[in-house]
């Protein structure tokens, strides 16, 4: 088990208040940030990472997007491609980084 910083694996404080009240579960991400087992705190709560897999985008589902703080899959490829400044394309990959509070 490694311990990492929580803002290697979630690039904001929006990100990381949401992953505290629950409503983020799991990032993807473009490169690999952590390794299964890894684990980070956020204001005095443990997180452990449970899985790390390289994903094709298309595949994403809408509880993957719910995950992410989403409502569903649409609206997550919106805020991709605003906050990327990209276009969404579905044989792209990207790295899932699942969690869950541990302590």
């Amino acid at each position: 088990m490694t311990t990492i910083e929580a803002d290697e694996l979630l690039p904001g404080e929006k990100i990381r208040q949401a992953v505290i009240a629950g409503d983020v579960t799991q990032l993807h991400r473009g490169d690999k940030h952590a390794s299964e087992g890894d684990r980070f705190e956020i204001d005095d709560v443990i997180f452990e990472v449970t899985t790390v897999r390289e994903e094709r985008l298309g595949d994403m589902t809408d509880e993957d997007a719910r995950a992410e703080g989403s409502p569903n899959l649409e609206a997550y490829k919106k805020r991709i491609e605003r906050t990327h400044d990209t276009t969404w394309d579905d044989d792209d990959t990207a790295v899932l980084h699942r969690f869950e509070k541990v302590g």
